[in-house]
């Protein structure tokens, strides 16, 4: 005799900002979602130290405690947040199709849907001085924290169009900005690197890479290595930015879930919907432009209404079927 495979009616995958609006809503509209947080509970937010442009908090938050407030939000609405991640899917292709997903490479779940939350991941250099001064000057979103660095001197670390985009962004706010390109030339369009030669605080490095992040505590300086000439040399500044890509969360959903050649999931026009019915993309997943919080957030809130939306013109469906036999 074999245990009954749990059915939910809203099953949300991942718990950042995107997760947690989702949960809120899908659980006020009585969808009694269940979240499993995935291998970092709260999302990329629990490495942030403050938080200061989400709408609510005047005074400024740390994004842990941040995270503990969306989650007591949800749960408070009845959502069952579980610790666990999902280890592999297996979607329906059919309107009113029940999607199933395996928990931590043992049990599995029936979902009537399913939201991804996922999110992605930030590209680090690997260095243990970097890793070591994450949320104390080491950071991968100049438009989250630059802010903090007003008038200071920083570094970026980056070639690609981000990286000259939040180049020129810190150029605005900071005394100085050091910018750091591994190869001879930026992948960079044109017109952004124009951008950043034509502005006057921006020391463009290039064939430069990181030697070592310098500091106990803090962000204190950066040692620099020349990868031509070997050449090291080290530099006073406050803050480091690492502008060298993400990776999106998507590895399980391959082969299912359309995705662009960077691995993001594809929503159909201003929608949540993926290419599958009842199977919805909200947050970092599936945005590779803003990655801010406060658009994660409002994502959640999209796909939770997809997602009702989708319920409810599955039981009218079913409920004509019935009346027509």
């Amino acid at each position: 005799m074999t245990d009954k495979i749990e059915r939910i009616k809203c099953l949300i995958i991942g718990s950042g900002p995107a997760g947690y609006t989702a949960a809120i809503y899908a659980a006020r509209a009585d969808m009694h979602p269940v979240m499993y947080t995935g291998m970092e509970p709260g999302g990329q937010l629990t490495t942030t130290t403050e938080v200061d442009n989400f709408p609510g908090y005047p005074e400024g938050i740390d994004g842990p405690s941040m995270m503990v407030d969306l989650q007591k939000q949800a749960e408070r609405f009845g959502t069952q947040v579980r610790i666990g991640m999902v280890t592999e899917v297996k979607l329906s292709k059919e309107l009113g199709g029940i999607h199933k997903a395996c928990i931590d490479n043992a049990n599995w779940v029936e979902a009537e849907t399913i939201i991804i939350s996922t999110g992605a991941t930030a590209k680090y250099l690997g260095l243990p001085s970097e890793q070591r001064l994450r949320g104390g000057g080491v950071s991968a979103c100049a438009v989250c924290d630059g802010f903090f660095y007003k008038n200071q001197e920083v570094a970026i670390v980056g070639g690609g169009d981000t990286a000259a985009e939040e180049a020129t962004y810190l150029a605005n706010i900071c005394k100085k900005v050091t910018m750091l390109v591994r190869g001879d030339e930026m992948r960079a369009s044109k017109a952004m690197q124009h951008r950043v030669t034509n502005t006057g605080n921006i020391d463009l490095r290039y064939n430069t890479e990181v030697d070592e992040v310098l500091g106990e505590q803090v962000v204190e300086g950066l040692r620099m290595i020349n990868s031509k000439t070997g050449e090291k040399e080290t530099i006073e500044i406050t803050g480091l930015f690492i502008a060298i890509g993400h990776k999106p969360n998507t590895e399980i959903f391959k082969g299912h879930l359309d995705m662009d050649d960077m691995g993001y999931l594809i929503t159909k026009g201003k929608s949540t919907k993926t290419n599958l019915p009842g199977v919805f993309a909200s947050g970092d997943v599936q945005d590779k432009e803003y990655r801010q919080a406060i658009t994660a957030a409002g994502t959640g809130c999209m796909a939770a209404l997809d997602a009702e939306r989708y319920l409810s013109t599955i039981e009218k469906t079913e409920e004509k079927e019935i009346t027509a036999q």
